[in-house]
């Protein structure tokens, strides 16, 4: 990211001018230098890029985005796909760009549009790390000479899309998600000076949120609801230490934890939202 043709893009996107002032002061005159193993390189100074963990990098992206995709004019190209009588044909969040069309033309001159543009404002599109996915037959792509790979699922937004649309392999994936952070806090649960009200309300913030994560999109099969069944009593055991070779009934643990609602439940409340 050009760092002084952001300063442009914010003055030509509303940006009150004391706002950018403070802005350009804290990266203007910046220097740095790389440690090697032969020692450290002469001091240079920084003209691209904002600081990693800098508490505004994703609204500043966002707004040089945003005028990216308005220069290029793809939200008022006829390329798209109608969804509830919308024309849409991009989906963004900070640096992932989706960009759908009915037909590979379509799809090819809304990619070109966003080339050029990118280019003008200081940026790249590399082909090699675009991927192709198609609901019809699947062929690979060439974009000025370069070919762009073909796939039939990728992660966007955390999410899993496959080419069927079927949210099955999304769903296992967040499960084995929860499966590793449930494993994670052992050490948590086997401590017995905390109380099993502060443990259950530990798996319900930093487990459950990773298994319903986008679950608001899911399409979930009798399949998938037993499989969540199954995890949600795979975690209230471990925290009781109860192995399932131990003869104890699931609605025994059940009703010792009272959950409000069950994990299936407060899918069932996001999706209803």
């Amino acid at each position: 990211m050009d760092l002084n043709k952001l300063w442009k893009i914010l003055q030509e996107m509303g940006i009150p001018d004391h706002l950018i002032c403070f802005l350009r002061n804290l990266y203007e005159g910046q220097e740095a230098t790389v440690r090697t193993g032969h020692g450290t390189t002469d001091w240079f100074q920084i003209w691209k890029g904002l600081c990693q963990g800098f508490i505004l990098l994703t609204r500043l992206f966002n707004l040089y985005a945003e005028y990216l995709m308005q220069n290029a004019g793809l939200d008022e190209a006829q390329a798209a796909i109608k969804i509830s009588g919308r024309n849409i044909n991009n989906l963004r969040y900070v640096d992932d760009i989706t960009l759908m069309s009915e037909s590979a033309e379509e799809l090819k001159s809304l990619l070109m549009k966003g080339k050029v543009e990118s280019e003008n404002v200081g940026l790249k599109l590399k082909i090699q790390k675009m991927k192709n996915m198609a609901s019809g037959p699947l062929t690979s792509r060439q974009i000025d000479g370069e070919t762009m790979e073909t796939v039939t699922d990728f992660i966007l937004g955390g999410s899993k899309i496959s080419v069927d649309s079927d949210c099955s392999h999304d769903i296992k994936r967040c499960l084995l998600f929860g499966r590793k952070a449930m494993t994670n806090l052992d050490s948590i649960l086997k401590s017995r000076d905390i109380t099993l009200l502060t443990k259950v309300h530990l798996v319900k913030a930093m487990v459950f949120p990773l298994v319903m994560y986008r679950c608001g999109s899911w399409k979930i099969k009798k399949a998938e609801c037993q499989r969540i069944d199954a995890f949600e009593l795979w975690c209230w055991r471990r925290l009781f230490r109860v192995l399932w070779t131990v003869r104890r009934s699931n609605q025994s643990i059940l009703n010792e934890i009272v959950p409000e609602y069950s994990l299936k439940g407060l899918m069932l409340k996001l999706k209803l939202q």
